[in-house]
């Protein structure tokens, strides 16, 4: 989030620079939690693709320094509002807030909580959180993180954490080229290598959200989830542009089918085939699964039914509900609002640390040109 902006209008932009967020993504997982409660008895967390650090910044406010916002900031306004609506005595709101301000103490790190942020680029520390700079498509960044997760108990020998954490999240994204097929296609394999680690790590019953774009094919993506999670839903924060085909699959309740281990040498059982078990589901649970000549895998939810084209739950597919997050008193991610007249414009939060193109601002400087501009040749 530079200073330089396209748009020095977006409301959620000015709003993070206000409020010290690193980037108006914060709002995103602020909103998905307001909608899902995503940190309730969470202690420890991975966050894929983390640069430049706002949602690891949100988890290190929220967990260890112990600040209200999401479910929590919207329970407290919801109240404040019933309040004044009840039209309670001033005399004692004063009081209680007087009293509140007197035996406010700092805020404390709060004991148990883990928090490990990867990402390819490098990344300002926060308070609380292990940063490693690594791959997550790559096998060995598995170690550094169950190391990073477990200093004290990590066995090399193992490719599950000796403690199991309890939500993975990951709001990475390509570059994108413009031509969706190929972006969308490139997000599910990023997608694809976030799932693998959440496998590996992730609790019974514990939480996993991801960025998706949402394609003419993503009803499989759902589907394949569902594998492996009880629930997936698909979420749309305010903060995230209605323009933008970006969303994010909220899924709870882990539970991998019986036979299955999670493991980098076979990402995601990639080569095999998960056991049947002895007591087979019943047939109106029974999950078939089919491959194609073209190697794709047909998921077959539910017996055949007479309508096929039922997309509920007993069809042939199965589609999860698209929540939108944010209520209507939020700020509008495709408005532009006008500027007060007395704007004072704010430096980044946390300029970035080893962007791609300083090697050329540094040219253009030299050349004694800034923010696009160049000496005229005459």
């Amino acid at each position: 989030m530079g200073k330089s902006s396209k748009d020095k209008r977006d409301a959620y932009y000015r709003l993070a620079k206000e409020e010290g967020w690193r980037a108006r993504s914060a709002y995103k997982l602020l909103q998905i939690d307001e909608e899902f409660n995503l940190f309730e008895g969470v202690t420890r967390v991975v966050d894929l693709c983390a640069a430049p650090g706002s949602w690891s910044q949100v988890l290190s406010r929220v967990l260890i320094k112990g600040e209200k916002f999401g479910r929590t900031g919207l329970q407290e306004k919801q109240e404040a509002t019933r309040r004044y609506a009840l039209g309670l005595d001033k005399k004692e709101l004063v009081r209680e807030e007087t009293k509140a301000l007197a035996v406010k103490e700092p805020l404390k790190p709060r004991e148990g909580v883990r928090i490990v942020a990867i990402d390819l680029q490098p990344m300002s520390p926060l308070e609380g959180v292990t940063t490693l700079r690594a791959d997550i498509t790559h096998p060995s960044t598995i170690p550094l993180m169950l190391k990073a997760l477990d200093p004290d108990t990590y066995d090399s020998t193992t490719t599950t954490a000796s403690s199991p954490v309890d939500l993975v999240i990951s709001d990475g994204a390509p570059d994108v080229t413009g031509l969706h097929d190929l972006d969308i296609y490139v997000q599910s394999q990023l997608l694809w290598a976030a799932l693998n680690l959440a496998l590996c790590v992730l609790k019974p019953g514990g939480k996993f959200v991801a960025k998706i774009f949402r394609g003419k094919d993503v009803d499989l993506l759902y589907a394949q989830l569902k594998i492996v999670f009880e629930r997936v839903r698909v979420a749309k924060p305010r903060s995230s542009r209605a323009s933008s085909i970006e969303a994010f699959v909220v899924c709870e309740g882990f539970c991998p089918p019986k036979g299955f281990k999670a493991s980098l040498d076979k990402p995601l059982g990639a080569g095999t085939q998960i056991p049947i078990p002895e007591d087979e589901p019943s047939p109106e649970k029974k999950v078939t699964r089919t491959v194609r000549e073209d190697g794709a895998i047909v998921l077959d939810f539910g017996p055949e039914s007479e309508d096929e084209d039922d997309v509920e739950e007993g069809g042939r597919r199965w589609i999860p509900p698209f929540l939108a997050c944010g209520d209507l008193s939020a700020y509008d991610a495709d408005a532009t609002y006008h500027l007060p007249n007395d704007r004072v414009s704010l430096d980044p939060v946390q300029p970035p640390t080893a962007p791609p193109y300083k090697r050329a601002l540094e040219m253009r400087k030299t050349a004694g040109g800034a923010y696009g501009k160049t000496k005229t040749q005459r």
